[in-house]
């Protein structure tokens, strides 16, 4: 049965709304969004379409199925909520790319400088996003060393009764003592804000000022200050190679296609600086995709969820296409263009670069994993290698905070997305086989109600006592069809020597330190196991920060405001040795080891 556009488009709305292509056996093969659902759908049915693969899903479409909605926001959350849950195979997807680290500036009397994710708040002001965690980090420690701001939590700041550490080591001036006066500080926030928003020309001049200003005071040894100041952030500048000369905001967007796979990698320069780049690979790329189809999906992926800067250089689809799929995202459409001078076309090709490279590694992973994962199939005699795998791990400290983690590998390497944790309570401190029970009964009880994702094979991390609790769990679930092992240590604890554990009490098996069936499963038990950890030093932390000093036996108000005033705060005195704690007037060693051991 074919479409019949031409009676169809007329009588469509121009409200915003979702649109669902579907094709022969009511298969959806697409959900899209649009601000004008007339003119969105009619643009799919010209006589010469500009994408093969669209036209390709254009010639399968049977019916148009439309939702109008009151308002975009409504569109776009039905349209994400539909492609979860149908994953059209004509939809490209990428990654949750969410968590692009900022640095921030706060708003308070001593401004903090700090690197951030997550949700923006009122009166902080953010400078990014940084293609990666290092380039952010990498800033920040840049800004110390030439501004010296403070990096301190505010509770830390406002306890603090001498200088820190990264004062003596000439990163911070210590405003939280008043080593240096409000205004200067101000002007130090100042000229860093500047250098962030790229005006580097106006920081080294309001350096040069300074220094000449302190010399005709004859204060040399503050105009030497200023004078390695200006010299480093010359030296800064000197080493930014492809950097435009320029104070604006460009993000290089290029789609590369090698070995079967294509690759979006996106660079940012903020300030003129080339910050970096970050590769992103479609999770569902759907048939027929071209770097083209790839780099509009990932263009309209991206800017939902982040500013566009004032202008993008693309390669790998027309600029024009581009600026007309980011007019249906953004409210301000930035300037796209192809790369036309010398520094445009220096970003293109690293991009490129750093695309094939990140490609060529991507297929090497693969490779390697379709070869562990068949080796793990022999091993284990299984019918078919497993294509998802869980690994579950228990961690606490003395039996206090405990925490299961559950990790995922899918496909080609762990997915990240659906790690879980567990807060175990309601069992005796320090039993691990009680948590390992109440963790996997958590996990598995909805797969045994028909929800959930259910795993091809489970991995406990411990021997013959965990894996008999945890084959119990499936048991009593109904889901003992599904592959368990466990993954007990070796002798000595040295990787190579673990074993593997059969719940039905087979002999323990040992694979050897070389088979890539073990180094597959070594790579998922050692991420379960620091998920683990990271879950319950988080947990351990939080509990005993709300812990005041006021419940630990001895500790009366002159000591507590001592402890408080000597390191700044609870978390200072949390990170005390019990040598530092004895240092303080009034505490003995007997107190400062109560002190210790009740904050851990």
């Amino acid at each position: 049965m074919s479409f019949d556009a031409k009676s169809f488009l007329p009588g469509l709305t121009e409200s915003p709304g979702v649109y669902r292509m579907i094709g022969a056996n009511e298969e959806v093969l697409y959900v899209g969004k649009a601000k004008n659902l007339k003119r969105r759908v009619s643009s799919y049915f010209q006589k010469n379409h500009p994408s093969p693969r669209i036209a390709m899903m254009v010639a399968r479409i049977e019916r148009v199925d439309i939702t109008a909605v009151r308002s975009e926001a409504e569109a776009l959350i039905l349209e994400n909520n539909l492609i979860k849950s149908l994953k059209p195979r004509f939809n490209i997807l990428f990654r949750d790319d969410k968590s692009y680290p900022y640095i921030a500036i706060s708003g308070d009397e001593a401004p903090r400088l700090f690197y951030y994710r997550g949700a923006f708040e009122k009166g902080v002001r953010y400078f990014g996003p940084y293609p990666s965690g290092w380039a952010a980090r990498e800033s920040v420690q840049l800004l110390q060393r030439l501004f010296m701001l403070r990096t301190c939590e505010e509770s830390v700041y406002r306890n603090r009764s001498r200088p820190c550490l990264l004062h003596q080591i000439k990163r911070c001036t210590a405003p939280c003592v008043g080593l240096i006066d409000k205004a200067q500080y101000a002007n130090d926030v100042r000229l860093a804000t500047l250098f962030l928003d790229g005006r580097h020309s106006d920081v080294i001049d309001n350096l040069g000022v300074r220094m000449q200003e302190a010399a005709d005071r004859f204060a040399f040894e503050e105009a030497a200050v200023f004078r390695d100041q200006i010299r480093a952030l010359q030296t800064v500048l000197h080493k930014q190679h492809v950097d435009s000369g320029k104070d604006e905001d460009v993000d290089v967007i290029v789609a590369v296609q090698q070995g079967g796979l294509v690759c979006v990698n996106l660079a940012m320069v903020r300030g003129g600086r080339h910050l970096g780049d970050r590769p992103q690979f479609p999770q569902a790329g759907g048939e027929g995709l071209s770097p083209a189809d790839a780099l509009l999906a990932f263009v309209e992926q991206h800017y939902l969820d982040h500013p566009a800067p004032a202008k993008l250089v693309v390669d790998g689809a027309e600029s024009d296409t581009v600026q007309a799929v980011l007019a249906e995202v953004v409210e301000r459409t930035p300037i796209v263009i192809a790369a036309r001078f010398q520094n445009e076309r220096a970003w293109v090709e690293m991009a490129q670069l750093n695309a094939g490279l990140a490609i060529e590694t991507r297929l090497r992973e693969s490779g390697r994993a379709t070869h562990q994962l068949e080796a793990l199939r022999q091993a284990l005699g299984l019918a078919e290698a497993p294509r998802r795998i869980e690994c579950f791990d228990i961690s606490h400290t003395q039996g206090e905070a405990t925490v299961a983690s559950c990790v995922v590998w899918e496909g080609e390497g762990m997915k990240k997305s659906e790690y879980r944790r567990f807060n175990i309570s309601g069992i005796e401190p320090g039993d691990d086989y009680a948590a390992m029970r109440q963790a996997l009964t958590r996990r598995y009880e909805k797969v045994a109600a028909g929800e959930g994702v259910r795993p091809d094979l489970i991995l406990i991390d411990g021997g013959k006592g965990q894996i008999g609790v945890a084959w119990e769990v499936l048991s009593e679930l109904g889901l003992t069809s599904i592959n368990m092992i466990g993954v007990a240590k070796g002798e000595a604890r040295k990787a190579g020597l673990e074993q593997l554990i059969h719940p039905d009490g087979r002999e323990p098996q040992l694979l050897g330190g070389e088979h890539p069936a073990l180094h597959l499963i070594q790579i998922v038990r050692d991420e379960a196991h620091r998920f683990a950890i990271t879950g319950m030093r988080a947990r351990r932390s939080k509990t005993r920060l709300t812990s005041k000093l006021e419940d630990i036996p001895g500790i009366g108000p002159t000591r507590r405001k001592k402890l408080i005033e000597t390191f700044g705060g609870l978390a200072g005195v949390k990170e005390a040795t019990v040598e530092d704690l004895c240092r303080v007037e009034g505490i003995n060693r007997k107190i400062a080891e109560q002190i210790y051991n009740a904050l851990r």
